[in-house]
């Protein structure tokens, strides 16, 4: 492999993980305006694991219940069977690089699975919990 080839196979490895780091920066610095405090991987890790009770159904639920235990591995929705890619970064390299996907998201799970939507300081510590996967 050339130089040229080289260097151009290195930039669309490194591309991703520096658009991952942008958009969840962009938005860390977005739920910080919002009055969150220091964000925390393990309140996020901490958040992720936790059970939360379903208004309608009783059903306990949590993010793992889709998103399995092992977030290099592909998920599905319990209730649709939609496959859902992998959450890890490392296993799915686009994943988390696209704010408008990100807010998305969250805003869907959080009420789903929360039956709220998560405050600017959950979000901003689920992103710094998946970022590090």
């Amino acid at each position: 492999m050339n130089c040229k080839h080289f260097t151009i196979a290195a930039l669309l490895i490194v591309a991703p993980l520096s658009t991952q780091a942008d958009a969840i920066s962009d938005l860390q610095a977005t739920y910080q305006n919002a009055g969150a405090s220091q964000f925390s991987a393990t309140a996020g890790k901490t958040l992720w694991h936790k059970g939360f009770t379903d208004v309608k159904s009783g059903q306990q639920r949590q993010c793992t219940t889709c998103h399995t235990e092992n977030l290099q591995n592909r998920g599905e929705h319990i209730r649709t069977g939609k496959v859902i890619e992998p959450m890890a970064p490392s296993a799915n390299p686009e994943r988390l690089t696209q704010v408008k996907k990100i807010k998305k998201w969250l805003h869907r799970n959080c009420k789903w699975t929360l039956g709220r939507e998560c405050s600017a300081q959950e979000k901003g510590d689920l992103l710094a919990f998946l970022k590090n996967l």
